[in-house]
């Protein structure tokens, strides 16, 4: 349809990237216009018209067209790209030319200055096969093309010619194809205006038939424009040419370039002469010289004529040319030596290849790649160590030094130049014999010996830019395998941070080393790792390709991203490669990825895997790539279905595969090299054949995986309408002259929008994700029980992943609740309201809990484990709603408690009363003493006589022993004892229930107790004893308690405290203090008390939200928790306290909490704590001014009094103090009515209370001031604990259910060394060194208490070992071996036994440092735990 000239640049470079020839031919909307029929703006009618008027009218339309705006040439495009661009783009941009056959930018005058420019960076990637015939024989021949040798034909023209000079030189190169841009292409213009003076150059490259126009590999140059008026290209390319072609009018002598013409007429060199305007066939007019006519002859016979004239003219010379060549040329700037950046790389890279010297190719490898050397030869963790020996060659050396001195151009530009330097090194002539003596050889069964030397030969010989990557890499993760860095290297972490950066410029990394079909996980870890830090954790979808070898999977990547995956003959891809793509702004609202990571695989059926198991390794390769992807395209050369056979078979097998554990990617099948895509007939039979041999293989597959599957789409979500596309073929002709099919690229953008349709609906992966999944896919695939070894990885990652968002639903509900139960709590204290339903709370929390659900939902929905989550959705939404239950529960059982609390409270009204008639007393007495209010001793005594008689104290202790005596007088069973804790006595006050609650629990145990034991039986009299032997030990705690509760209820004791206080107040009245100050004060002073309460609670509330969030073992869910408390004991290395972690966890748990609480708070106090109590203090006190100021003007405007005022001013600070009008019963105030005085009289006031209670904040008062329920550590216990807390019945792990009494199993993801429970062999006093995991798949026997049972039959022991599920894993945790081997003499003497024998602990366990236990456990919980070998029993027994 066209496009805009401002989309002109955007477009040609999208279609040039994609290899598409048409880029050229584009047409702007204002071409199309033009294109259209052009109208006379005449308004006659048809019948009117007259051909003389419309045809030779005074303007013709020729003439009218002309007046038009001339559309922008296309090769005005082209070169305006080329002049912007940067040295990178134009290379690259120049490079894609080439691969569509067009003619390549030789000498470029700038547009500006006219200096003329010879772009040979431009051509260092550009590489040209060709094949030439010496007699019988066919000679194969691939050089990098600023190297080759060939002969050169120029082409140029003096002033204006009627024939095309481009045209012709295109019927002599390929008479299909436009290689050199001509006046009669689509699109062409009078009106170009930067090809005046470029010379461009293409290659012919003959196929080796009989058919070729030249025999040999021809270069043609072409001088657009006026040679005359381009004097230097002109001088440069005939001196350097074979044979000169010029085409000419007739002139006479005299003509300006007449003279030019004569010395080449004059000159050795070959020359033709065309003339446009002259009839006669080729004459040779002297040796060496030719002319020929082209008027009025057929562009065939003229092109066919020209050929044989070359060709003479070839046969005779022996000049060649050389690109390099052109550089020696003086006046004509080079870009590579122009640029800074460009000239410093090649100089560093040529160091770097001078240390290679003439060594042997097949030796350069394993003298200076010696750690992969090493790793190919053995691959096993202990090879780690040798190659830690080794030292780093000094060729690697130097590569690292150089590459950390650059930025990141100039790094771009010296890889680069190595790249090319070490392709020029390996001389792909001398690999492409090797290769070619290994297919002679290929018929030859009895030479199989020498075949596999020859490509053992073939694969040492190649040396790249991946090999030296790969030798880092090695480097890298012998380093992190021993934990020691090596002498010669000064920072490791720049090694990753290298590859990172490579990445992100756009360079491939070496995914899958092919020479060792091996995974370097943790130096690809690293590398992500890096890539996080310099991104930030970005989303990517992952999309891999699999195919034969040699079936265009490479070049398809690299024609639909734009990529430079390695193409050329003699580098077929080998393992695996990733390279990142990013995805642009525009692109983001259609996918909800950041970058796609692009992961090309080498052929299956590799012909250089011969001699290992290839089967196997093609299922190994294609499992792995189909599981790390999110769409896997299956690349198939045709349609013949018996190629396609194995391929496919390893394909649905790796799907199915995927399927068992719960990974669902996509695929969509690619048919490469179709001759006739059109026909839908065809298209649709051929994709019903594909599908019924899919369904087929799928039925086979089955049956090898133990799978119930009989369609392919049984296994995979798959659509053979949508996920089958065809390709035409790539060439458009043959090669190696022909371009790309145009059709190819089409097909390549309809295959990207189905990518990106399958990437707008797929799941989002992180970077990080993604270094967790590929980690867990290769270990998974070292194990020969690869699905039920992966799916236990993958299920364990997913469920902790679970496990914390479960914790930060839980803390959601947790917190929500919080603050409604401390705003319900204040309303109960401030009588607000009366009674609390559990329907009022769930309203309450509705608003948390349709957050929570959301979240859960998009969890569940979105999270990269989707797949796997989904088992364990519909548990989780009933675990969140019995939480919300419980959490409703008990929040009304606590306010419930708070309202009886406050219905016991209202005795303190008679203190209240009590404390106010000792106020108006106080003032009555004043006034009577008033002329002795500097007597301090008669006011002391007058004032005790006053107190003496309103108080009267009544203390007296309650007798817990007598009460005992009563119930067990009636002794007999009660009800079933409720929670002993649950009595809280200093709140409620003591009752005699207590204690037949505590007898009847006491009575329960005993029964209990006596079932169990059959050898004896308990009297009643044993029983009374008992319990008079408990209440005795209790006795003192129940009358403290009791005591406790005594001082903050009893009026009278509460009074006695309140002493000091009342006599203030009577101080001042006797000193005369007007009433209102001292109702100011009476104010304040009830204040004190809820204001201090307030401040510690919300500071507690603030203080637990902050460790859940900064203090690192309490920022997570328990498993985090518990891993702190593993290292912490790991570092105090204290075995007595292991022993209380084994055996009582959950008070271990408490106990870390609690001390990690009590250091947080004792070091974070003067920069954490007290800054929340002064804030939080400070806020409470403005709020109390704001309540007091707005009750003054609601006096005011209502005209109200004290009482309206004391209403006001509780109601607005009911929702932070506890504070009710009661509390000044009886207190007069009706005198009260300067209400802007008593305002300032409680800021005064209330200044000295915030201070007085401020100057009290320090570490041992705030714990103690604290309500013991809200104390930070109990509210961390509180969440964290409540949970499953039963341990496995042989090794003591913990069940990591984050509910009680949960529905299902107890299970844990890594069990222990069961002899730190003091598991032995039977007979002996051998001590167990084996792990439950390993033992459940082993033929052992136990001890149960149904008697001997298998251990794989654990569960027929009945009772708690059935509600355990422990499957077989080879997988355990490094943390538990090097705890067994630390403290073997202490588990020895603790359990009277001793690791030996059977128990004898493996020799390799002793490797394990302390630090590396320590970091196994860091790698645990964050779902790459440490897997190591599988340790079995010797002996048939186990005694429990």
């Amino acid at each position: 349809h066209g496009i805009t000239h401002l989309e002109l640049i955007q477009t040609f470079i999208q279609k040039l990237l994609m290899m598409n020839y048409r880029a050229r031919y584009i047409q702007t909307k204002e071409t199309n216009k033009q294109d259209q029929t052009q109208q006379t703006d005449n308004d006659f009618s048809e019948e009117e018209s007259d051909i003389f008027d419309d045809v030779f009218g005074n303007l013709s339309p020729s003439d009218k067209a002309s007046n038009q705006s001339d559309p922008v040439h296309p090769m005005d495009v082209q070169m305006a790209v080329f002049h912007c661009a940067d040295g990178f783009l134009k290379q690259l941009m120049v490079t894609k030319l080439s691969q569509c056959q067009y003619a390549l930018p030789l000498l470029v005058p700038d547009p500006f200055t006219r200096q003329i420019e010879f772009p040979l960076w431009t051509f260092r990637q550009i590489k040209k096969s060709w094949k030439m015939r010496n007699n019988n024989e066919i000679i194969s021949q691939t050089q990098p093309i600023y190297k080759a040798e060939t002969p050169m034909v120029f082409f140029f023209r003096f002033g204006s010619v009627s024939s095309s000079k481009s045209q012709l030189m295109n019927d002599l190169i390929n008479e299909k194809h436009n290689t050199f841009f001509h006046r009669n292409c689509p699109g062409s213009s009078t009106s170009r205006v930067l090809m005046d003076g470029v010379v461009e150059i293409a290659w012919f490259c003959p196929s080796g038939k009989n058919t070729d126009k030249f025999t040999d590999c021809v270069a043609f140059c072409n001088l657009h424009g006026d040679a005359g008026k381009h004097e230097k290209q002109l001088q440069i390319l005939t001196e350097m040419a074979s044979v000169n072609v010029v085409l000419l009018s007739r002139t006479d002598k005299y003509d300006r370039n007449a003279s030019i013409i004569k010395n080449l007429y004059k000159d050795k060199k070959l020359l033709i002469c065309l003339f446009p305007e002259d009839k006669s066939t080729v004459i040779e007019m002297k040796k060496r010289k030719f002319i020929i006519g082209l008027k009025d002859r057929s562009q065939s016979d003229v092109s066919e004529e020209l050929r044989k004239a070359i060709n003479a003219c070839l046969l005779e010379s022996s000049s060649t040319f050389r690109l390099e060549d052109v550089s020696k040329h003086s006046d004509i700037r080079v870009d590579e030596e122009d640029d800074d950046d460009c000239r410093r790389g090649r100089e560093a890279a040529q160091q770097i290849m001078s240390l290679l010297g003439n060594k042997d190719l097949t030796k350069v490898k394993e003298s200076f790649l010696p750690h992969q050397k090493l790793w190919h030869q053995r691959k096993n963790t202990e090879i780690r160590h040798q190659q830690h020996e080794f030292h780093i060659s000094d060729f690697i050396k130097r590569f690292i030094k150089e590459i950390n001195l650059y930025d990141q151009h100039q790094k771009m530009f010296f890889l680069k130049w190595l790249k090319i330097l070490l392709d020029e090194h390996t001389s792909w002539s001398t690999v492409l014999k090797l290769k070619e003596n290994r297919d002679k050889f290929q018929y030859l069964k009895t030479e199989q010996t020498e075949l596999e030397t020859i490509s053992e030969e073939l694969q040492a010989a190649a040396f790249g830019l991946e090999h030296i990557m790969r030798e880092i890499g090695q480097i890298y993760e012998s380093c992190e395998s021993v934990e020691k860095n090596k002498k010669d290297l000064k920072d490791l972490s720049s090694l990753p941070s290298l590859a990172a950066e490579m990445m992100i410029s756009g360079s491939p990394l070496e995914l899958m080393d092919g020479d060792a079909a091996h995974v370097p996980v943790i130096w690809i870890s690293a590398v992500l790792d890096q890539l996080v830090q310099k991104l930030g954790d970005q989303r990517v979808f992952v999309l891999s390709v699999l195919g034969l070898q040699s079936s265009g999977k490479s070049t398809m990547l690299n024609a639909m991203f734009g990529l430079q995956f390695a193409v050329s003959a003699g580098r077929c891809t080998r393992g695996a490669f990733m390279q990142l793509v990013r995805v642009s702004d525009e692109m983001k609202t259609q996918i909800k990825f950041d970058y796609i990571l692009v992961v090309d695989t080498e052929g299956l059926h590799a012909p250089e895997l011969a001699g290992r198991s290839t089967r196997d390794h093609d299922n190994e390769l294609a499992t792995f790539v189909v599981g790390l992807a999110n769409l896997t395209l299956i690349n198939i050369l045709g349609e013949n279905l018996a190629e396609m056979q194995d391929i496919l078979q390893i394909v649905v097998q790796a799907f199915m595969r995927m399927k068992k554990v719960r990974l669902n990617p996509s695929c969509v099948f690619v048919h490469q090299n179709i001759s006739d895509i059109t026909a839908r007939e065809k298209n649709m039979e051929g994709r019903r054949r594909l599908q019924e041999k899919l369904d087929e293989i799928t039925k086979l597959a089955a049956e090898e995986e133990g799978c119930d599957a009989e369609r392919f789409s049984d296994v995979i979500k798959f659509d053979v309408q949508k996920d089958v596309k065809y390709f035409a073929q790539l060439w458009e002709g043959n090669p190696p002259m022909a371009p790309p099919n145009p059709n190819y690229c089409e097909n390549i953008q309809e295959l990207k929008k189905t990518i990106i349709s399958h990437a707008s609906k797929s799941h989002e992966m992180s970077l990080t994700h993604l270094k967790d999944h590929i980690k867990n896919l290769w270990e998974a695939l070292l194990k020969e029980q690869f699905v039920f070894s992966f799916r236990n990885s993958l299920e364990t990652a997913a469920n902790r992943k679970l496990e914390n968002e479960y914790s930060k639903w839980s803390r959601s509900l947790h917190n929500a609740m919080m603050v409604i139960e401390k705003k319900l709590h204040d309303e109960i204290k401030n009588e607000a309201i009366h009674e609390v339903e559990e329907t009022d709370l769930q309203r309450e929390l509705n608003k948390t809990s349709k957050k929570v659900k959301k979240s859960m939902s998009e969890f569940f929905e979105k999270d990269a484990y989707a797949e796997i989550l989904i088992q364990w959705k519909t548990s989780f939404e009933t675990k969140i709603k019995d939480l919300q239950g419980n959490i409703v529960r008990e929040t009304k059982g606590k306010l419930n408690e708070i309202l009886q609390h406050r219905d016991l409270k209202k005795k303190n009204e008679e203190r209240k009363q009590l404390e106010n008639t000792l106020v108006e007393k106080s003032k009555e007495l004043a006034l009577k003493l008033k002329d002795k209010a500097n007597d301090e001793e008669t006011l002391k005594k007058e004032f005790g006589l006053i107190w003496e008689n309103s108080v009267k104290k009544i203390i007296t202790d309650t007798d817990v022993l007598n009460d005992v005596t009563q119930v067990l007088s009636c002794c007999k069973q009660g009800n079933q004892y409720n929670n002993i804790l649950s009595f809280k006595i200093s709140e409620k006050g003591y009752n005699i229930s207590y204690i037949q609650q505590l007898t009847d629990y006491i009575r329960k145990s005993v029964i209990e107790h006596q079932k169990k034991c059959e050898k004896y039986e308990f009297q009643e009299e044993f029983f009374v004893d008992l319990v008079y032997f408990i209440c005795n030990r209790a006795n003192t705690i129940f009358i403290h308690q009791h005591r406790l509760f005594r001082e903050a209820n009893d009026p009278d004791l509460y009074t006695e405290k309140k002493r000091e206080e009342y006599y203030s107040i009577f101080q001042k009245h006797c000193h005369g203090a007007t009433l209102i100050a001292i109702f100011g004060e009476i104010i304040c002073q009830k204040l004190k008390e809820p204001i201090e309460q307030s401040v510690y609670k919300k500071t507690a509330r603030d203080l637990t939200d902050e460790m859940r969030s900064n203090c690192e073992s309490l920022n997570g869910s328990r498993s985090n928790l518990e891993k702190h408390i593993l290292k912490t004991l790991a570092e105090e290395e204290d075995f007595n306290k292991y022993m209380n972690y084994i055996h009582n966890p959950r008070d271990h748990f408490k106990s870390f909490i609690r001390d990690e609480v009590s250091q947080y708070i004792t070091d974070k106090f003067s920069v954490s704590v007290l800054p929340k109590m002064e804030e939080n203090i400070k806020l409470l006190q403005q709020k109390i001014m704001k309540a007091a100021h707005e009750s003054t003007e609601h006096v005011h405007m209502n005209r109200g009094d004290a009482g309206l005022w004391l209403k006001s001013f509780r109601q607005q600070l009911s929702d932070v103090l506890i504070f009710s009008e009661k509390d000044l019963s009886g207190v007069k105030h009706d005198d009260v009515d300067d209400f802007n005085l008593l305002e300032d009289v409680i800021r005064q006031e209330l200044t000295y209370i915030m201070s007085d209670i401020s100057s009290r904040f320090n570490t041992e008062t705030f714990p103690v001031k604290l309500d013991y329920k809200l104390r930070p550590d109990e509210l961390l216990i509180d969440h964290f604990c409540q949970c499953c807390w039963v341990q496995c019945l042989f090794c003591k792990a913990i069940c990591t259910n984050d509910t009680k009494n949960h529905d299902g199993d107890h299970s844990v993801p890594l069990h222990r060394v069961i002899g730190i429970d003091g598991k032995y062999f039977t007979d002996t006093g051998n001590l167990c060194a084996n792990i439950c995991t390993d033992l459940v798949a082993s033929d052992l026997n136990f001890k149960s208490p149904n008697g001997w049972l298998n251990l794989k039959d654990y569960r027929r022991a009945g009772g708690v070992y059935a509600d355990w599920s422990i499957t077989p894993d080879l997988s355990e945790l490094p943390y538990w071996k090097w705890f067994v081997c630390r403290f073997q003499k202490n588990l020895e003497k603790y359990y009277n036994k001793t690791f030996d024998g059977e128990g004898r602990i493996p020799y390799e366990w002793r490797a394990y440092s302390k630090r590396y236990a320590i970091d196994s456990l860091h790698k645990l919980y964050l779902g790459s735990g440490q897997r190591t070998e599988t340790l079995r029993f010797t002996s048939h027994h186990c005694q429990r």
